[in-house]
């Protein structure tokens, strides 16, 4: 089985694929002129803006919805993979695939913002949405649609639930078959309770355990700060061949960069888009905004402080193509949890191995919950053509099963299937987001427009010759909804001021 995955992954993990991340953020950002610099006040203002509605949630809740599956396993254990088979040079990939990759989070956010519709009471939206209302490929969005349920009912649940049952098993001594047990029940009473109970959980657990883990991890690094020049010069010299110790491995340091930057960030993957689309607010760009920043968050801040504190400590291996050992810093210890639960307890004994696992826990799991979210969404999608309500169902059972398989099965195997469905989906999006950019640019330039004239921005598709965006022709905006419920409907063409 793990020869089959290998195989696979070699040829959608192609260096096409490499190239194709990294450019299509650099031209974004070159067409946005750079909107994830510009806009860094907006967006975080616009974070704690808007409120939840009977259909939609806040624009925090969103972003904590996307949040919980961007900050998983990918920024404990990734990080450590990245640099044992890439080197330090990987942090420096991976800061640039965040970088550019912003640009990329606010263009397939907006589009799904842009094309959402309203099923059954909750807004929906994504990929499948955009590529069929957008493009008209019917066959493309069902693809896409396809290919996600299976990558995040079944490939990628695998890749988190392996890590918390190792993690549980270093620091607690529990067996990983308890574990999956533990997580099948938990799972089970969080997505058999819809999207409102998600996303409070979301809410509720991303901000706190990103938080407390950034703070840990800043104090390890505050007690070594002597080391991190030192730690900083590596990581640029590693990322461009300079060091005369990991020079060897350039290629494997961008290919690992992108790729577990990819897999962390998930800008340009498509995954993004299904929880901004919930989002209720006035304008698509305002949601593009804090989805762009929800990148940062994910990996110049969290994965940024899993690898410092990896580096600053030592406690990390790298090996060469032919699996040489480069530098053995941890012998023994295989790549992913492990590596930081060493490295955390070897500067708070007795507490750090502990720690990481919670964090690892809620980490990993609040990213199997938004991995639903997302299989759902597709699934709603398709059940507006064929109406198979046991679909949903199904998916949940397939879910569960997939995270009690991954607990117990080898990290290798999880890692290899998880990007397998990493991969597949982002093929399928960054074709779909470049074929569509010109619809998000519009939004971006219509948003500056109404903000320099003080306006509160509301979105008219009409006037931007934006065809197919059903809800957004009826519903300018989630304070006319409101106004019209209070018995004092907002007029369309009437100018708002920001109060």
């Amino acid at each position: 089985m793990n020869e089959i995955v290998n195989a696979i992954n070699g040829v959608i993990w192609s260096p096409a694929l490499i190239y194709l991340c990294l450019g299509v953020g650099l031209y974004f950002s070159l067409r946005s002129r750079f909107l994830q610099l510009r806009h860094i006040k907006e967006m975080i203002r616009l974070m704690f803006d808007g409120k939840s509605t009977d259909a939609g949630v806040s624009s925090f809740q969103a972003l904590a919805m996307t949040l919980a599956g961007r900050v998983g396993t990918g920024n404990i254990a990734g990080v450590a993979t990245a640099i044992t088979f890439g080197g330090p040079g990987a942090m420096f990939w991976m800061w640039m695939v965040a970088f550019l990759g912003s640009s990329s989070a606010f263009v397939e956010s907006t589009l799904g913002q842009v094309y959402k519709e309203k099923i059954n009471g909750e807004y929906r939206g994504g990929p499948a949405f955009y590529i069929e209302k957008g493009l008209g490929m019917k066959w493309y969005a069902w693809t896409f649609a396809i290919a996600t349920i299976f990558a995040c009912g079944v490939l990628l649940p695998g890749v988190q639930a392996n890590s918390i049952g190792a993690s549980l098993q270093t620091a607690f001594d529990i067996d990983p078959n308890v574990t999956a047990a533990g997580l099948a029940l938990l799972l089970g009473f969080i997505i058999f309770g819809g999207v409102k109970r998600i996303a409070n959980f979301a809410s509720t657990v991303v901000p706190f355990m990103a938080l407390g883990y950034i703070i840990v991890a800043c104090v390890i690094i505050a007690l070594n700060i002597h080391a991190l020049p030192g730690v900083i010069l590596l990581i640029w010299k590693s990322a461009f061949g300079f060091d005369a110790g990991f020079g060897a491995i350039l290629g494997l340091a961008i290919m690992w960069g992108v790729k577990r930057g990819v897999y962390s960030n998930e800008a340009g993957q498509g995954t993004g888009p299904h929880a901004s689309s919930a989002a209720a607010v006035s304008h698509p760009a305002k949601q593009g905004l804090v989805q762009a920043f929800s990148v940062y968050i994910d990996t110049l801040f969290v994965c940024s402080a899993t690898g410092f504190m990896l580096l600053i400590t030592g406690l990390y291996n790298v090996q060469g193509p032919d699996g040489a050992a480069l530098y053995t810093g941890i012998a023994g210890v295989a790549a992913g949890p492990g590596y930081v639960q060493t490295a955390m307890e070897s500067m708070m004994p007795g507490f750090g191995s502990m720690f990481v696992a919670i964090a690892l826990f809620f980490f990993a799991f609040t990213t199997i919950v938004a991995y639903y979210y997302i299989a759902e969404t597709n699934i709603a999608y398709i059940n507006r053509k064929v109406n198979r309500p046991w679909l949903t169902f199904v998916l949940k059972l397939t879910l569960m099963a997939s995270t009690v398989y991954g607990t117990v099965k080898t990290a290798e195997l999880a890692w290899g299937m998880g990007d397998i469905g990493v991969g597949l989906m982002a093929w399928l999006n960054i074709i779909a987001i470049l074929l569509l950019q010109k619809t998000a640019f519009a939004c971006l330039r219509d948003y500056e427009a109404q903000q320099a004239k003080g306006l509160d921005p509301v979105f008219h598709p009409e006037k931007l010759g934006i065809k197919n965006a059903d809800y957004w022709a009826g519903h300018r905006s989630e304070d006319n909804l409101e106004q019209e419920k209070s018995g004092h409907p907002f007029e369309p063409d009437q100018d708002r001021k920001i109060s």
